[in-house]
Parts: C-alpha cells; structure tokens; sequence
C-alpha cells in the first residue's frame, strides 16, 4: 500500500501555469495615479498662504513716499509718471518678497492656488492699464484715483479668494475707499490713494505677518 500512495499522489499534481503579463494587476500605476490624483485635489482645495506681510509693508511705505512726490509734480503728466513708476515698484517687491517667503517657508510658489490667484488678479489690473490710457488721453485724470482703487480692490477680493482670509477682506477696503474717492472731491485724489495704496497696504500687511508668517 506504501507503494501506490505516492503514484496515487503523482496522478492528481498539476504543474502551475505562469500567469501573463496581463493577468498581474498592475499596482504601480493605479497607485502612482491615486496619489496624483490625491495631490491635485489637495493643491486644488488648498490655499496660497505664500503672501508677503512684509512685502505688504514695504509696498505701502513706498506708496506713501509717492503720493508726496506727487503732490510735488507740477503737471497732470509728471504726477501720473510717479504713480506708475510707484506700480513698477510695487509689483517687483510683492513678486519678490513672495518668493524669499515661499523659499523660506517651503511653499510652493506656483502651485495651482497661486495660478487661481494670478488668473483672478490679472483681468482687473489689465483693464485698469486700458482706462489709464483712456482717461488720461481724454483728460479725465480726476477719476484715476477711484478706477484705480476699484480696480485693485476687485483683483484683490478675486484672487485673495484663494488666498488666506484676510486678503479678501483688504480688497473689500479697497472698493470701500475707491468708493469714496469716486464721490468725493477730485482734489482729495492724491490723498485717497496715499490711503488706500499706503496706508492698507501697511496696515494689513502687518497682520499678514502677526497672523501668517511673514
């Protein structure tokens, strides 16, 4: 009986067949594809906490030095080169003070919050570039100070909408202050801007920093 249990054994083995190359589920890829897709529902839902307090600060202390040099400026033409110049500055030092806060931090700089709120702050910025040109070309400069204000104000609320909180709540001061300077005296402009792109600027960007920061 010894004898016949292994030829007994012998007669129900089977030799197991190597499986194909797609019959192996692949996990690599369906798991490098989850954490991708993980990752973009992250950056998409997160929000760009890259913003400069300081930067803020010096924008706005470089904004009040203007609206004195302006009141210097003898012609329509020289005070609106003062504030452009001054816009020049302002965007280098915000571009620049956001990057020395994300490489210092480890955030990412143009993650998609940061595209979001680049896309959301263009289109205003633009077209007050647009009505610069026209307003000053027909000789209405008086409402510079309000489309100015308005203008950034809606750039901020749209694009601070994928930034920290506060960021919106700023360009709601903005519009409140364009606002006021588009019903009030033209020749209070000067002053409006100094407050607005001064004095908020200032006085939000040292909470960005208490609150952010940096």
């Amino acid at each position: 009986m010894s004898e016949t249990r292994p030829h007994r054994l012998r007669r129900f083995h089977r030799p197991l067949k190597p499986l194909s190359k797609d019959a192996v589920p692949d996990f690599g890829n369906d798991m490098a594809d989850d954490l991708r897709f993980i990752r973009d529902t992250m950056e998409r839902s997160a929000s760009f906490t890259a913003v400069s307090g300081w930067g803020q600060v010096l924008v706005g202390g470089t904004a009040l030095f203007a609206a004195w040099l302006a009141t210097q400026q003898t012609s329509n033409f020289t005070w609106l080169r003062v504030w452009l110049a001054e816009g020049v500055v302002a965007v280098a030092i915000a571009l620049l003070s956001c990057t020395w806060k994300a490489n210092r931090r480890g955030l990412p700089l143009f993650s998609g919050p940061a595209r979001k709120v680049a896309l959301g702050l263009a289109p205003p910025l633009v077209a007050g570039a647009f009505l610069t040109f026209q307003l000053f070309r027909t000789g209405d400069t008086s409402a510079l100070p309000a489309t100015w204000l308005l203008l950034y104000g809606a750039g901020i609320m749209t694009g601070g909408a994928f930034s920290v909180s506060i960021v919106p709540v700023m360009g709601v001061c903005f519009l409140l202050l364009g606002g006021l300077a588009a019903l009030g005296p033209a020749a209070w402009g000067n002053w409006f801007l100094a407050a607005g792109f001064g004095g908020l600027h200032v006085v939000f960007g040292f909470l960005i920093a208490r609150r952010h920061g940096g």
